[in-house]
C-alpha cells in the first residue's frame, strides 16, 4: 500500500521489546511493523484500477488534452492540491507522488472527481497520513480549494460534465419584403428613400434630384425593383 492514513498505535512496550530482542537489525524490523497498522483513503490497486480507465496505466502520459499523467489530472487541480511541490505537471512525477495528490483530491471532491473511473474507490476520506509525510517539507494547512463547476479536475470528470445548455442559433432571418394591393410580396429594399403612395421612379428621381432621372434610379435598384412602371409603398430606394 503506498499511502497509509491514522492506524492503530502499537504499545510502545512492545516496540521496545522488538528492538531489544533483534538488537542492530531491530531498526528494519520495527519499520514495517509500524507501517502496518495504519490505513489509506484508497489502496494503491484501486488507484492503478483508475489509471488504467483514465489513461490505460501509462503514469507519464502527456497527449496534450490538457490533463497529465495517470489519473488524468489538469494542471490546475495538480498545482491547487499541492502537485507542483513534486513537478509542474503530474505526468512529471512519480506514481506514489501522484497517488498523494489523488488522494488530496478525493478527501476535498470525492470521488466524482473521477466519475467514471473512480467509483469503485474507497470511501474513507483522507487524513494527511502519508501523502502528507511523503511530500517535501512545506506547509500543509491550506484548506483544499473549491473547483469551479466550469473546470473538471480530471480528464473523466470533463468526459461527464454536461455541456451548457447553448440557446439555438435563430433562423435566418427571411429577406424583408413589402405586400402588394395584390396580396404579392415584393423586396423591400435598404435605401435611403421609403416609397410612398402616389410615387413613381419620375416624380422621386425628379423630387430628388438623381442624376440620370428614372432611368438610374431604375438602375439603381434592380435588385429591388422588377418592373420600371411597378414600385410599391414601403419599399426603400437607392437614390445613389
Amino acid at each position: 500500500m503506498l499511502f497509509s492514513g491514522t492506524g492503530k498505535r502499537r504499545r510502545p512496550s512492545k516496540a521496545t521489546r522488538v528492538v531489544a530482542l533483534v538488537g542492530v537489525t531491530g531498526a528494519a524490523v520495527a519499520a514495517p511493523l509500524m507501517a502496518a497498522g495504519t490505513a489509506s483513503a484508497a489502496t494503491s490497486s484501486e488507484w492503478d484500477r483508475v489509471a488504467q480507465c483514465e489513461s490505460g496505466g501509462n503514469w507519464s502520459i502527456n497527449t496534450g488534452n490538457g490533463y497529465y499523467g495517470g489519473l488524468q489530472f489538469s494542471a490546475s487541480t495538480w498545482a491547487a492540491y499541492g502537485g507542483t511541490a513534486y513537478a509542474p505537471t503530474a505526468n512529471q512525477a512519480s506514481k506514489s507522488q501522484q497517488i498523494a495528490v489523488a488522494e488530496k483530491v478525493l478527501a476535498g471532491q470525492g470521488k466524482g472527481a473521477w466519475p467514471s473511473c473512480g467509483v469503485g474507490l474507497s470511501s474513507a476520506s483522507y487524513d494527511g497520513g502519508a501523502a502528507e509525510a511523503a511530500a517535501p517539507q512545506q506547509s500543509t494547512q491550506q484548506s483544499a480549494p473549491k473547483r469551479s463547476a466550469e473546470q473538471p479536475a480530471t480528464r473523466s470528470e470533463q468526459r461527464q460534465a454536461p455541456k451548457p445548455r447553448t440557446q439555438a442559433a435563430p433562423q435566418a432571418a427571411a429577406k424583408k419584403t413589402v405586400t402588394t394591393p395584390t396580396g404579392k410580396k415584393v423586396k423591400k429594399g435598404d435605401g435611403e428613400y421609403k416609397v410612398a403612395a402616389g410615387d413613381t421612379l419620375s416624380k422621386i428621381a425628379t423630387a430628388q434630384g438623381v442624376d440620370g432621372g428614372w432611368a438610374e434610379l431604375f438602375e439603381l435598384n434592380k435588385d429591388v425593383v422588377e418592373n420600371a412602371d411597378l414600385i410599391y409603398p414601403g419599399q426603400q430606394l437607392h437614390l445613389k
